[in-house]
């Protein structure tokens, strides 16, 4: 049966431990093989790994003071600018030219979704109750359609604008197992605008 390594893992634990291995190492030196030149190169070095992790710490508090600031400065810079341009924008001498000269117009940002199929994933809580989970990324939600054992074609269950979206429908069965599928397609305003995704089977038990 394989044993643990004695030699702790994190930093702190090793240190503690190495502190307690000298102080018994000195207490009972004469009665093991180990010389005193040995013992003091042991502490010498446990000495040394202190130091390096109380420079690691200083060097992580550093650099973590230092990513704080520049976000602050970050912040304040932000501030000042988004208050000249609301200035800027509300004045009446301004032009949709001007802003783009001046870089302050955002893009538009579209998505072309007519490559792009809904990734769902499922989780079934018994009885009928699934729930579906997806990405909407920048689509208005997804239509949502299932097809039980018993159907001929497939239904829609509705639009999800949010994820996740819960089928609660009962089983058809009293105490019996069924197959869904499922399937989704992404929407823009009311319009269908993605290739269906992929079938998602799910065998939901009582």
């Amino acid at each position: 049966m394989s044993k643990a390594d004695f030699i702790p893992k994190s930093d702190h634990d090793l240190l503690v431990w190495m502190e307690h291995l000298i102080s018994q190492l000195e207490l009972s030196i004469t009665d093991i093989a180990m010389t005193e030149n040995e013992l003091s190169e042991l502490k010498a070095e446990c000495s040394d790994f202190h130091a390096k992790i109380a420079e690691a710490c200083d060097a992580q508090a550093t650099a973590k003071q230092a990513t704080a600031n520049k976000n602050d400065s970050r912040h304040s810079v932000e501030s000042t600018i988004r208050a000249l341009v609301r200035r800027l924008k509300a004045s009446s001498t301004y032009s949709e030219g001007q802003g783009v000269a001046l870089g302050i117009v955002g893009h538009e940002i579209s998505y072309d979704f007519t490559g792009v199929k809904p990734n769902l994933t499922a989780l079934d809580h018994t009885g009928g109750i699934v729930t579906l989970s997806f990405n909407k990324y920048q689509s208005d939600g997804i239509n949502i359609y299932c097809q039980r054992e018993t159907d001929v074609d497939w239904v829609l269950l509705g639009r999800a604008t949010v994820s996740p979206f819960h089928d609660t429908r009962a089983l058809q069965h009293v105490g019996k197992s069924e197959i869904r599928r499922y399937s989704a397609v992404y929407m823009q305003k009311d319009t269908e605008v993605s290739p269906y995704s992929d079938d998602l089977v799910i065998s939901c038990i009582p």
